[in-house]
């Protein structure tokens, strides 16, 4: 699966979703999907090793670009 990745901006509101797939480096590897969101802190799965955790928001900085229709 091809991922386009964007710079995701910690400090807009909003600018991360549950759904989202973030990672912490550019080339997206590792990779999370936000499970939730709640007082900076994410809940995250790695789909690949079918792992849960929860981090700081700030930790990420890039976000799948949504996908064109």
């Amino acid at each position: 699966m091809r991922v386009d990745w964007v710079l995701l901006d910690n400090a807009a509101p909003g600018s991360l979703q549950v759904g989202d797939l973030v990672s912490a480096e550019a080339g997206g590897l590792p990779t999370y999907r936000v499970l939730a969101l709640q007082e900076g802190r994410a809940w995250l799965r790695d789909e690949e090793h079918s792992a849960d955790m929860i981090s700081p928001i700030g930790r990420f900085r890039w976000k799948a670009a949504p996908s064109a229709p």
